[in-house]
């Protein structure tokens, strides 16, 4: 009789050979087209209609993989990837989720692997000291950080804490209130409307906030529509403030945000998903203005800080109000080492009971690269952004949609939102990069966003060669 299971000698030579074709993989990249040609429906067409009923050897999945799915990956790992943000991965995280992998550790309590969560306790810490983030979102204060999946889960926990605080904490046991208003500008993510959904809030209780120029959220109008509500016999309870806005990066004014949050007491969570990796660099650290005031911040290494997805630093001033949130204890979890209050049990901090040991890959990217590493590339990819800005302005055929002091450009050509969509469509058609477009003031505009780890200067020039090359035929 077999066993059926791989043997550590099998592992080592199969895990060898996937290691060889994930490196080969990288090396090649550029030879293949960034977005994906394949068709609806044309892998599944490719597959067997039923699984196999003995097991097959590893080099024949492996082969597969090459023959079916590399044709359908878009890929997003391509230094001419410049559409929706970075999804920078580098080969320490792919390391580190590795032997997250192999370890296969299930940490939802601390008993369950105590490293996982003084790892991640230790790592966040971190953090704040190379982000510059207030330091009320340490571990050793009454707040602190844990790794969520991503930017949308730790919206949805800082809405959950913040209805609780707003009711007392009674939605949890009586169900959410009607009452309840939101607040959120035009530009935000649209995880905040999900989460008002998911969290009984209700998408008509999120107030959508006008914005200025830059498009950042007017507090004039926030203020306003606070006062209105309050007359009307609502609840104010929850503001979202964005550093770094999907559509054009834009920043809203944390401070003055804040200080209106406070004055009629309503959480503040801002959402830093893309930018948040930009305070690495002391001169971008002016995106921390403000956060003093913030209950609850997130940011995604796995989105510009060269950490494989997925992995999102949610922090919170008060850590009480979003354990008593979320907290639940079943007699099978309960242990000496969380009844005696001197560990962290991550379970009570998101939705899902179990998690990951996500800090090992986060761990192994800083100590790989360190601090002046990744604000190195940080600081170039902006520098790169700001170089096809530049281009886009001195090209009379061509404008800027929105500011550009990061490391996404928005541009449109003058010809119209038609002639926009045209060429973006060819560009993309072409295979040699990958852009998305968003809209801006009603107004079609193309994303050029520069993070990803191979992204050099040959990379940005040559895709701008392309786009100024097309815009003669559209």
């Amino acid at each position: 009789m077999t066993s059926h299971h791989m043997t550590p000698d099998e592992f080592r030579r199969h895990g060898h050979a996937l290691v060889d074709w994930i490196a080969d993989y990288r090396e090649r990249v550029e030879t293949f087209p960034v977005l994906s040609k394949a068709k609806p429906g044309e892998l599944r067409r490719a597959l067997p209609a039923s699984p196999p009923l003995r097991g097959e050897p590893f080099d024949a999945m492996l082969a597969d993989v090459e023959r079916l799915i590399l044709p359908g990956v878009t890929h997003w790992q391509s230094p001419s990837f410049f559409a929706y943000f970075p999804s920078n991965s580098s080969f320490p995280a792919v390391l580190g989720e590795l032997l997250s992998a192999g370890l296969g550790v299930q940490g939802m309590i601390w008993a369950t692997s105590p490293a996982c969560t003084e790892l991640e306790t230790h790592v966040l810490d971190w953090l704040v000291d190379m982000l510059g983030l207030p330091e009320g979102f340490k571990s050793s204060t009454d707040g602190g950080g844990v790794i969520q999946d991503t930017a949308s889960s730790s919206a949805l926990c800082a809405v959950l804490a913040a209805r609780e605080r707003a009711t007392g904490f009674a939605s949890n046991r009586d169900g959410a209130r009607q009452d309840l208003v939101a607040y959120t500008s035009t530009q935000t993510h649209s995880s905040i409307a999900k989460a008002a959904k998911i969290a009984g809030i209700g998408e008509s209780n999120l107030r959508l906030i006008e914005v200025d120029e830059t498009f950042a959220m007017r507090p004039e109008a926030l203020e306003r529509q606070i006062q209105a509500d309050r007359e009307a016999g609502r609840i104010p309870f929850f503001v979202c403030a964005t550093l770094g806005t999907t559509s054009s990066t834009a920043v809203d004014p944390v401070g003055a945000i804040g200080s209106i949050c406070e004055e009629h007491d309503l959480w503040l969570h801002v959402d830093a998903a893309m930018l948040g990796p930009a305070a690495l660099c002391p001169e971008l650290r002016f995106l921390n203005d403000g956060l003093e005031h913030a209950d609850s911040y997130c940011f995604n290494p796995h989105k510009w800080m060269f950490t494989t997805f997925d992995c999102d630093c949610f922090y919170v001033k008060n850590r009480k109000e979003l354990i008593e949130t979320l907290t639940i204890l079943p007699e099978y979890l309960k242990n000496e080492a969380t009844a005696s209050g001197a560990v962290i049990d991550y379970r009570d901090w998101h939705i899902p009971l179990g998690r990951r040991f996500r800090a090992l890959k986060l761990w192994f990217v800083i100590r790989h690269y360190g601090v002046e590493g990744l604000t190195h590339h940080i600081r170039r990819h902006v520098e790169l952004a700001r170089q096809f800005a530049e281009w886009v302005t001195l090209d009379e055929r061509f404008e800027l949609a929105a500011p550009a002091p990061f490391n996404l450009v928005c541009f449109r050509h003058k010809g119209g939102d038609g002639v926009t969509e045209a060429l973006m469509q060819q560009l993309n058609d072409s295979g040699k990069l990958y852009l998305t477009h968003t809209k801006l003031d009603g107004r079609y505009a193309i994303r050029m966003s520069i993070g990803q780890t191979e992204t050099e200067e040959k990379h940005v020039r040559a895709a701008w060669e392309q786009i100024t090359a097309l815009a003669t035929s559209v």
